[in-house]
């Protein structure tokens, strides 16, 4: 048997808890909504997330073979001199983002123009190996980003099944066999009126 709500059986705690029994229906599935669109959307971030970690995998190793190239034909020393004083070459940008309710961090990075290096003895491999790195970047902003999302995403919706589990399983059927036992009550109470009123008659026309 259900555990009920402590509430007296009257037709005015009928009303009451009836409405709020409609009310918490209404909730429930509205919750499903968003519980489908949140799963939804973290089926969606999940295939981007893998796809950009794949890619990162591919940027990353090819980063550091150009680095491996780099260093071999300038040497370290050289490579630290040619390094020194470089302005960044990708610009990037955090701002706010809320998605059904989700806020997350959105980073948007832009490549920038390769600066020049006025030394001598630099190769061609130095440029390529920036040109890689800025690459590895911006991948590593987006991937970044989707991760972020994806469990934050994810977190929100196991909490929303969580409360959608509490409305289905514990909330909703404490109001719904509170409502079954005032409707019992109370039409007991009306049955043994009822019979109260023809034992009346019966004596009156005694």
């Amino acid at each position: 048997m259900k555990k009920r709500l402590p509430v007296p059986p009257t037709k005015s705690a009928l009303l009451q808890v009836g409405r709020q029994a409609r009310f918490l229906e209404q909730g429930r599935q509205m919750l499903e909504k968003k519980r489908d669109l949140l799963t939804r959307l973290v089926y969606e971030r999940l295939a981007q997330y893998r796809e950009l970690r794949a890619q990162t995998q591919r940027e990353l190793a090819e980063a550091y073979r150009w680095l491996g190239i780099v260093q071999m034909r300038m040497g370290e020393q050289m490579l630290r001199q040619a390094s020194v004083g470089l302005k960044p070459a990708v610009t990037i940008k955090v701002v706010a983002r809320s998605s059904v309710g989700v806020e997350y961090p959105s980073v948007s990075a832009e490549p920038l123009p390769l600066q020049p290096v006025g030394l001598m003895w630099t190769d061609v491999s130095f440029d390529e190996a920036r040109l890689r790195l800025r690459e590895l970047t911006v991948t590593l902003a987006r991937l970044g980003e989707a991760e972020n999302a994806l469990w934050r995403l994810l977190a929100a919706s196991r909490k929303t099944q969580k409360r959608v589990n509490a409305l289905k399983y514990n909330i909703i059927p404490r109001y719904q066999a509170t409502v079954q036992h005032i409707r019992a009550a109370l039409e007991e109470d009306e049955r043994n009126t009822l019979f109260q009123i023809k034992v009346l008659r019966t004596r009156k026309l005694a």
